[in-house]
């Protein structure tokens, strides 16, 4: 199998090269819908008249990877209901203005074979304000299934490696449990955020996908899990979200009880867990908090 030269596909010649600005308009419509597909009934985030209206701060999450230059030889493409999120990490550096324009810069940082037909592609993202300052940044990985060939390198430094560390969680009981039931409707609202993969709607996209139904969105049950560790340790106090970093294991259905177990690992960190039943859907998680 051919090795991606990553110097070779990316503008400047090495790690410290990114894809043009993407220029991306929100308003508070969007941030609003972005709420109510995560299922929060907190007026801070779900109410445009509240004193303390704020952008909950997972919402720039779907922005991962915009603009990232991608060679196609390295990365063929891969039809939709095979595609699917494996990893995330991301880090508020400052709170994201109430609607407006924000720019996404993102730059290719791993590309790994994953058995025959697949492959496990990360992407490092920075969103910026009007005034050019880091709001956010964010890493994405995702499986790619049905490709026919796929190159390989190695994270930049500084980049996947760090946030794809494997998370052991404590053999004892956890210090915080909550949970949340997801509406049968889940993921219909969710994907009005602008992720229209039919794998979460289409019975028979996501039979193509090896579901036996539509399956809720990796980074809807990425909300739900950041929304439930913010209320829980936080009050639900957005200026106290620092960093997340989960990996998928298994999917989330429409109608699941969604439970979280974290356990505390030091002052303003916790790693965590996510079930349905007795069955792990989020591992090697961590959430970091002021």
């Amino acid at each position: 199998m051919a090795v991606y030269n990553a110097r070779a596909a990316l503008p400047g010649g090495g790690p410290a090269a990114w894809g043009e600005p993407v220029r991306i308009a929100y308003d508070r419509r969007d941030i609003l819908l972005y709420a109510v597909g995560i299922n929060s009934r907190d007026l801070r985030f779900i109410f445009e008249g509240h004193k303390d209206f704020a952008v909950f701060p997972t919402f720039p999450i779907r922005w991962g990877g915009a603009g990232a230059v991608v060679d196609r030889a390295a990365i063929p493409p891969s039809p939709g209901p095979l595609t699917i999120d494996a990893e995330r990490y991301l880090e508020v550096v400052r709170p994201l203005p109430l609607g407006g324009e924000v720019s996404v810069v993102s730059r290719l940082i791993g590309v790994h074979p994953r058995g025959k037909g697949a492959g496990f592609v990360e992407y490092e993202s920075e969103v910026r304000n009007a005034e050019g300052q880091v709001c956010v940044k964010m890493v994405s990985g995702s499986f790619r299934r049905g490709v026919e060939r796929l190159g390989d390198i190695e994270p930049f430094e500084g980049a996947g490696t760090t946030f794809s560390a494997p998370v052991t969680v404590p053999d004892r009981a956890p210090d915080v449990e909550t949970g949340a039931h997801i509406p049968e409707n889940q993921a219909d609202i969710y994907r009005l955020s602008g992720d229209y993969n039919p794998l979460h709607i289409d019975p028979e996209a996501a039979r193509f996908g090896g579901f036996d139904k539509p399956i809720l969105h990796g980074l809807c049950t990425f909300g739900h899990c950041a929304h439930l560790l913010l209320s829980t340790l936080c009050d639900g106090d957005p200026a106290r979200f620092r960093r997340i970093k989960v990996r998928f294991s298994s999917p989330v259905l429409p109608g699941d009880d969604l439970k979280v177990l974290a356990w505390r690992d030091g002052p303003g960190r916790v790693i965590f867990e996510a079930r349905v039943g007795d069955r792990t859907v989020v591992s090697h998680a961590w959430f970091e908090y002021a």
